[in-house]
């Protein structure tokens, strides 16, 4: 009999084998002659993951989802230390996709497999380039600020760097989702190139920063909270936590700057030793169409990266969408995770002391 995801994710993690969704006859099938797609993924909203988009999946290719549920680092652990593995596919944030790439974890992908992958916005297209797993979902920085208190407008990141804003700004911490976006931030006021300089025009712009930032933040609960007192007037945020923010300070402006912003993507790959590669195909192919993607950017809050979603002005809202997303770089996290221990040294003695 079928069981559900949740008992079959028990199963999995206590037998490390298919067996709790049927006896299986070969690798891959149960005794009804349903396969099994392992996905690795975030334990949330399970619910409406399962309705939207694994039960249409399921029903198209007659096959079975069996869920993997953990942190980003749990999981990748997990996948990374165990060469047999039943998991398929994972969904990883691109920074952790990123380790995966060089450890060599992953399947190089055939994107003539993925037909949807042809309408990814730019910088969505543009991590494809490494032959490695798309971005299903966008988000980006931005900066929210109190223009009453201020009395003057915030249009550009260039902005923060004004004396008028000395001790009023906070700017996410070095080791937080954007951290590395900060770095990217600097670095562009500078005028210089990770690349080349290993952020040293990015430490030189932040060196002149300091006088205006009032603390570093790692949670977006915290920085409503630095808002809502009065701490900050300024801060430097990711598109996600702008209703957290909001509620609790609703005066609060937010800006994308017309000449661009940092994004930030959620990525899908292929475990390299999946036995189930076609099934996994087009489980992405899915995850990347138009239909799903209208209908996740509503009932998931997920900013869509397929180019060709046309979404209503309240569904759009706060969202990585439309020229904020074709105006949006993508960070490359090949050049900054070897980087990045250096850079949280660097960060701490300019910053944090």
């Amino acid at each position: 009999m079928k069981k559900t995801l949740a008992i079959c994710f028990a199963t999995l993690m206590t037998t490390m084998a298919l067996t709790g969704c049927g006896a299986k006859t070969e690798e891959g099938q149960t005794v009804d002659g349903k396969r099994q797609l392992v996905i690795s993924t975030w334990g949330l909203s399970e619910d409406i993951l399962k309705e939207d988009v694994y039960a249409p999946f399921e029903e198209q290719f007659n096959c079975e989802i069996v869920l993997e549920i953990g942190t980003t680092s749990e999981r990748y652990t997990k996948l990374a230390t165990d060469p047999s593995s039943k998991v398929d596919v994972i969904d990883l944030s691109q920074a952790k996709a990123a380790e995966g790439y060089e450890a060599g974890l992953f399947e190089q992908i055939d994107y003539s497999k993925i037909p949807n992958a042809k309408d990814l916005i730019p910088a969505a297209a543009e991590l494809t380039q490494s032959g490695y797993g798309p971005a299903y979902t966008i988000n980006s920085i931005g900066i929210m600020y109190d223009k009453e208190a201020l009395g003057f407008e915030i249009t550009e990141f260039a902005d923060l760097w004004k004396p008028e804003l000395a001790g009023k700004i906070s700017i996410p911490e070095i080791t937080s989702t954007f951290g590395p976006a900060m770095m990217y931030v600097a670095n562009d006021y500078k005028g210089g190139d990770i690349k080349t300089d290993e952020g040293a025009k990015a430490f030189e712009a932040l060196e002149e920063l300091k006088p205006n930032v009032v603390k570093t933040y790692s949670k977006s609960s915290d920085l409503a909270n630095m808002f809502a007192s009065g701490e900050i007037q300024v801060a430097v945020v990711g598109d996600f936590a702008i209703p957290t923010i909001q509620a609790a300070a609703p005066q609060l402006t937010y800006v994308s700057p017309a000449s661009g912003t940092y994004a930030n993507f959620n990525t899908m790959d292929i475990n390299k030793n999946s036995k189930n590669k076609d099934l996994a195909y087009e489980f992405i192919n899915w995850r990347l169409s138009n239909e799903l993607q209208t209908k996740t950017a509503s009932s998931l809050n997920e900013a869509p990266t397929n180019s060709t979603v046309e979404l209503t002005e309240d569904v759009a809202l706060n969202k990585t969408y439309g020229d904020v997303a074709t105006n949006a770089k993508a960070i490359d996290y090949s050049v900054v995770n070897p980087l990045l221990p250096s850079w949280i040294d660097q960060w701490n003695r300019i910053l944090n002391s």
